[in-house]
């Protein structure tokens, strides 16, 4: 057999406990070959095998995206980014020049907006004068909060508040009319509506399809701004990704980039179930599955949201806030859930639950655990999303009901860009050593699958991984940082198992896909803490060259 492609000269960590190391990987009709020593792997080179010095640069799988927003990601490249922009003036100055530069846009979307970004929490007046006579907003990190200026506000409608499903809210100032503030996604999914952004939002709002479907050449669009998105992907060596959010319009989307050659990543993509949704809405989730069914482009999976997020006091916490007498409520009637749950796992399909608060956590796990009584366990891999806070006697229930623990390292404040005065203001400092647990997880048997939740943090795997090396441990709190090895296994293959890909790729060996990063330097050489400077080297997808760094040929 002569190789098509051949990487050598390489640290090759591959991820397979059968043959941990090799120097050299042979790719032939988008598959891996061979791994193995140099001169085993250097008999395959024929006259037009492309051979890649690795020059002793590290060599691993692709790396496996277990959780992020592709289609909301690659939109949001083009909107105003004001990430660690903090004070009036420093936003105001951001929005004009950005006004400037699109002077015909509908709205003016800016992403980033720390919830601390004025020394007061931000109000319609508030970015009235940053802008008033054109409508703009802004989106928290976590993409659960939007504030809007009147004038966005009265464009959607919702200036004198407007009617909403349980847990999503315009909220109300002390005159009766919208302070600015929409907290989740079909609250401020009016605002982002005026960008002409409604369907791309639907997959994660409201679980439904565009009415009517999008023409070509609002499709070919979309396609475009995927396209974006998966190079700015590809440029951090993902070649695998879980999109969690979605449905069949996205699906489409990515058929057809596929069928067009434009897809240069694995994406599996949710049927996203709502609490209004009746359990008949399921029989969409199993079409989906039968239709989209290969290795590119899958489904397979129902997405669902137990809570909203920390910052904005919407994540269903056990106990109090600190200063409170909140903790916020389950999107899920807990019964109901169990029924929901009993239901998905009997068409066997996966489930993915958004659970942040240490209630929505246990009201997920009671769900996945009445599922397995009804139907029996099995290898389903029903996974949590975040987990941001566990109560100690859920911890060991992970491991026994095999339920995966697919969280960020960039998410714990302080880790990567999140600050610590989210610890202070949001969890009791007694809940510390219960928040952002890996170690634990993974030490009572919770399998691990890591992620950045793009666009909410920043997509770079490198970043992320320097996060899970560094983070310091609460005060109180054990030291919840993994090794190297098993952060690279969260990554890569043990992202593959959780999305029940392991078949296809997540490791270096003969007959998976040859998805493959080159790292730019020995990635176990590298200092912890310089690990997120350390750049991508080549990225190949099915034996394709999907990123190519600029110091690299």
């Amino acid at each position: 057999m002569i190789a098509e492609m051949i990487v050598t000269n390489a640290k090759v960590l591959t991820m397979d406990q059968a043959q941990p190391r090799a120097e050299a990987v042979a790719v032939a009709g988008g598959k891996i070959v061979a791994v193995g020593t140099a001169a085993e792997i250097a008999v395959l080179v024929g006259p037009d095998t492309r051979v890649i010095d690795a020059g002793g640069r590290s060599l691993l799988p692709g790396f496996v995206e277990s959780h992020l927003h592709l289609v909301l990601g690659g939109n949001e490249l083009v909107q105003l980014q004001i990430g660690g922009v903090h004070g009036f003036d420093a936003l105001k100055a951001a929005f004009e020049a950005y006004a400037l530069q699109y002077p015909a846009n509908a709205l003016l979307m800016a992403q980033g907006a720390s919830y601390e970004i004025l020394d007061a929490p931000v109000t319609r007046h508030d970015l009235d004068r940053v802008i008033a006579d054109r409508p703009i907003a802004m989106m928290s990190p976590d993409h659960h909060t939007v504030w809007a200026n009147t004038a966005a506000l009265a464009a959607a409608g919702l200036l004198h508040g407007a009617a909403m499903p349980h847990g999503h809210e315009v909220v109300m100032a002390s005159d009766g009319t919208a302070s600015g503030e929409l907290r989740e996604f079909e609250a401020f999914g009016p605002i982002l509506a005026l960008g002409g952004e409604a369907h791309l939002q639907l997959g994660i709002a409201t679980g439904g399809e565009p009415e009517p479907w999008p023409s070509a050449a609002v499709r070919a669009k979309d396609k475009d701004k995927i396209a974006a998105g998966l190079a700015h992907c590809a440029a951090h060596g993902i070649t695998s990704m879980v999109n969690m959010d979605g449905n069949r319009y996205t699906c489409q989307l990515l058929k057809e980039m596929k069928d067009e050659g434009r897809l240069t990543a694995r994406v599996k993509v949710p049927f996203h179930f709502k609490p209004h949704m009746e359990l008949s809405e399921l029989e969409r989730a199993s079409a989906m599955t039968a239709e989209y069914a290969d290795d590119w482009v899958s489904s397979g999976f129902v997405k669902m949201f137990m809570d909203g997020v920390v910052d904005s006091r919407t994540a269903f916490m056990l106990n109090d806030y600190p200063g409170t007498t909140e903790r916020g409520e389950p999107l899920f009637e807990p019964e109901r859930f169990k029924a929901i749950c009993t239901e998905i796992d009997r068409r066997g399909l996966q489930i993915a639950v958004h659970a942040i608060g240490d209630g929505a956590v246990r009201t997920t796990i009671d769900g996945y655990e009445a599922a397995g009584m009804a139907n029996g366990l099995r290898d389903m891999r029903h996974r949590i999303e975040h987990i941001e806070l566990i109560d100690r006697a859920d911890i060991p229930r992970l491991g026994a009901l095999g339920i995966t623990a697919s969280v960020q390292p960039p998410h714990p404040p302080g880790a990567m860009d999140f600050p610590m005065s989210t610890m202070d203001t949001v969890f009791d400092r007694a809940r510390w050593p219960d928040a952002y647990l890996w170690k634990t997880l993974a030490d009572q048997g919770a399998p691990l699958a890591f992620a950045s939740d793009w666009p909410v943090t920043d997509v770079s795997v490198m970043r992320g991984l320097q996060a899970a090396m560094t983070r310091l441990a609460y005060d109180g709190a054990a030291d919840e940082r993994v090794s190297l090895m098993e952060a690279l296994y969260a990554y890569t293959a043990g992202g593959a198992w959780a999305a029940h890909m392991e078949g296809v790729t997540g490791k270096l060996v003969a007959g998976l896909a040859a998805d493959l990063v080159l790292i730019d330097g020995d990635i176990e050489a590298i200092e912890s803490h310089d690990l997120g400077k350390t750049g991508i080297a080549v990225t190949i997808s099915a034996g394709q060259i999907t990123h190519q760094g600029a110091g690299f040929a």
